[in-house]
């Protein structure tokens, strides 16, 4: 599994993980200020952005790209940063090698299973003919019903792309991501605990991370930290990224 990433500044290594229906350039903002003391690589995950498809998606492979993508770079070592699912990829990933993790930083999740509250996405996308369409326009309008909130069509928009002859297509696999969703809203799972550094960075104004997740965040993270920011929904470094760098630099 080759996969596709971006490489910023110079540094200690820091790896970035984007969440569910996501890519790497989720990271740009953010990025460019870690690459003052980093070396950053944002990475596409499998079946999403530009990395290869795969029919198998779970977040033990997922972990294993990720070794494979530190030993073809000759990474000894990195702290990580994932977002949603990006956060359970890490997580797992500092499960499996947590000689590889230096800290790990979660943004928005924990590692219990979670309800499959976006299962609506999934038959929306799916339900769209994208021979039908010449523009992204259309394609916007036509999710309308079954996506209302505009902010969230167009970051899912984000994933199509045009052949030359302007035809549309999923750069994601649509399909896959779909079928292996259970899986992704589930939870995490090692004999032993990460012992390493772990900051858990929620949005004050989300649901992922609640005081009750606690017990089992410090259960297979123990000398983990718990930061709120207040005015943050789910997407936090999307929308406080100030404070969101503030804690990151902190901790790293």
């Amino acid at each position: 599994m080759q996969l596709y990433f971006q490489e910023y500044g110079q540094g200690p290594t820091l790896i970035l993980l984007h969440g569910l229906l996501g890519s790497l350039d989720n990271w740009h903002a953010v990025a460019e200020p870690l690459a003052g003391r980093f070396r950053v690589f944002a990475v596409d995950q499998r079946n999403h952005g530009r990395s290869p498809h795969s029919a198998t998606m779970n977040y033990e492979v997922m972990a294993q790209d990720l070794n494979e993508f530190m030993i073809e770079r000759r990474i000894e070592t990195a702290s990580f940063i994932g977002h949603s699912m990006g956060g359970k990829a890490a997580m797992q990933f500092a499960l499996q090698f947590p000689g590889k993790v230096e800290k790990l930083l979660v943004e928005d999740i924990t590692p219990r299973a979670y309800p499959q509250e976006l299962g609506y996405i999934f038959v929306a996308l799916l339900a769209l003919d994208l021979a039908r369409f010449k523009a992204r326009k259309e394609i916007e309008v036509a999710l309308a019903p079954g996506i209302p909130n505009l902010v969230l069509r167009r970051f899912l928009l984000k994933n199509l792309d045009q052949h030359p002859d302007g035809s549309f297509f999923w750069k994601i696999n649509l399909h896959t991501l779909a079928e292996n969703y259970p899986i992704l809203v589930g939870p995490v799972a090692s004999p032993a605990p990460f012992e390493k550094p772990a900051l858990f960075i929620r949005g004050g104004m989300s649901h992922y991370v609640q005081s009750t997740d606690e017990p089992l965040i410090r259960q297979f993270f123990p000398q983990a930290k718990i930061e709120t920011i207040a005015e943050a929904e789910h997407w936090v470094h999307g929308d406080t990224p100030e404070d969101f760098l503030r804690l990151a630099f902190d901790f790293l």
